[in-house]
């Protein structure tokens, strides 16, 4: 990937080509940023910038014979580590890791900013959480013993380390430190908080925000054929999120205003009759609906709490929605909204761990319907 593949963020990008070019790379870099930051894409860039035989000021040149492997995921001295939720532990082991390393390179290929969510389902892996076990850390050490085979570097590419064993992440902290020469670690985090504090303190950070609405828009626009109305609403609902904002675009319109309305209604009537009803129509949507409403949900209940708060300049609600977000602010204050952010958040992930979903709308339901009341 080249980071002229990547929209936006160009600060970042002429940070990382400033180090090489000066040659003042950290050997431990830290690639932060929230679900739905391109920090991924953007240490993909990296590694393939640092592998190039040709680079410029500002990029790899995307066509030496480095970056045409780089571009496939499949450069020899590029080495990926990786959440998977069914490693085998048999006889079969190495065959299972040169082929879901097969279908990691191909994941890339096809998604190439999606999240962990995207990941998990591409190679059926729902049935458990994903992990990165202890095994990893000792795969580390050894691939990084080896010598390089084509390139000057070597790049350890670690994808959400918050989500390594205990004794994974602890076995990897001498060699985070002291690793062999021209040897960079990339680690990208969605959690930095969640990493060892010995992990933090032997990397570099560099922090990923999310995309602008303008960086979404002109994005989608470029390589996107979308209805204006539409876009602005996908734009939206996206929140600086380009794979949500991607995931929405082969999606039905999903007419969340409207579905937002009914299950607010119904939860201030406490009525459980229709509460049990949502739940069984929520609950044969599909799972990227489902997701999708409940982040349409938390953006309502941003623009309430900037209604009572007075702050409607920075607001992103349409002029349909103005009228319910008026009379549904009336009954809402502060803790109530805390309480509902955090009670969505939490729906979120539990159906993002394949949670049912009619139990988590139910339940979600009840929780509402008691923070407004009380």
């Amino acid at each position: 990937m080249t980071f002229s593949s990547i929209p936006g963020l160009e600060e970042i990008k002429s940070k990382l080509t400033a180090t090489v070019q000066s040659n003042h790379i950290a050997h431990a870099l830290l690639f932060a940023g929230r679900p739905g930051a391109l920090n991924l894409p953007m240490a993909l860039a990296f590694a393939q910038y640092l592998h190039c035989q040709n680079k410029n000021g500002v990029d790899a040149c995307g066509t030496c014979a480095a970056c045409s492997k780089s571009l496939k995921y499949i450069h020899p001295d590029t080495h990926f580590v990786f959440p998977l939720s069914n490693i085998k532990n048999d006889k079969d082991e190495e065959r299972f890791r040169s082929d879901i390393l097969k279908q990691w390179r191909s994941y890339l290929l096809e998604q190439p900013f999606g999240n962990l969510g995207n990941w998990v389902e591409f190679y059926g892996g729902e049935d458990k959480q994903a992990l990165i076990s202890r095994e990893e850390s000792r795969g580390i050490v050894r691939t990084l013993s080896l010598k390089p085979f084509e390139s000057p570097n070597k790049v350890m590419i670690i994808w959400l380390p918050e989500l390594m064993h205990p004794s994974a992440a602890n076995g990897i902290l001498k060699i985070l430190e002291e690793p062999p020469p021209q040897t960079f670690f990339l680690m990208v985090t969605n959690a930095a908080e969640q990493l060892l504090p010995t992990i933090i303190s032997r990397t570099q950070a560099v922090n990923v925000p999310l995309l602008s609405d303008v960086e979404v828009e002109s994005y989608l626009k470029k390589n996107h054929s979308v209805e204006k109305t539409r876009l602005e609403e996908i734009v939206q609902m996206a929140e600086g999120d380009l794979n949500q904002a991607l995931e929405l675009i082969g999606s039905e319109e999903d007419h969340h205003q409207e579905k937002f309305k009914d299950w607010m209604r119904v939860c201030y009537e406490n009525n459980y009759i229709k509460l049990i009803g949502l739940a069984d129509e929520f609950h044969e949507m599909d799972k990227l609906a489902q997701r999708n409403l409940l982040h349409y949900a938390l953006g309502m209940i941003r623009e309430v709490l900037l209604q009572i708060s007075n702050v409607k300049g920075i607001s992103r609600a349409t002029s349909a929605e103005g009228k319910f977000i008026g009379d549904f602010s009336k009954h809402m204050a502060l803790p109530k909204i805390e309480s509902f952010n955090r009670l969505i958040n939490e729906a979120v992930y539990h159906l993002e761990r394949n949670g049912s979903a009619k139990m988590i709308f139910m339940d979600l339901s009840l929780h509402l319907a008691k923070s407004i009341k009380s």
